[in-house]
């Protein structure tokens, strides 16, 4: 049953990305360019986002298991570190280059687009790098 839940959110999620355009890199670098001609309707897309996930998570906190029992976990990190703003600074500047992003990017793969699954294979490599990376400093550390 949490497979068939997991399908249906993730089916409603890909269709609002569609609808709200985020799915489109033009739209996106539109949103992106604020010194060209800048295409604001992405903030709306993203302050209902916001709006929708803040009464979510208002409401989820007050609970210890989800609708459907399972148990909710919080992230509990709020350390601003060094991995963190580099991490975001590569996060930002990819989705400069390709106005794509991760959630929108597997809605291409979905529907077979090109730019999409380049885009996720090179996702996947940088993620396998960088937990490459960091076993070896973690290897490192424990040997000193």
């Amino acid at each position: 049953m949490n497979i068939f839940f997991s399908w249906l959110i993730g089916l409603i999620f890909g269709i609002g990305l569609i609808i709200a355009g985020m799915t489109n890199p033009a739209k996106v670098l539109g949103f992106l360019d604020l010194t060209g001609v800048w295409d604001p309707s992405l903030a709306f897309v993203m302050a209902g986002g916001i709006a929708v996930a803040s009464i979510g998570f208002f409401v989820a906190k007050k609970r210890t298991k989800s609708l459907i029992g399972l148990q909710l976990r919080f992230p509990t990190g709020k350390k601003i570190d060094r991995p963190l703003i580099i991490g975001g600074a590569i996060f930002g500047i990819g989705w400069g280059i390709a106005g794509i992003c991760p959630g929108p990017a597997l809605v291409l793969v979905g529907g077979g687009v090109f730019k999409g699954v380049v885009f996720v294979i090179a996702m996947l490599l940088g993620m396998a790098l960088f937990e490459m990376f960091n076993r070896q400093k973690s290897k490192q550390s424990s040997k000193a």
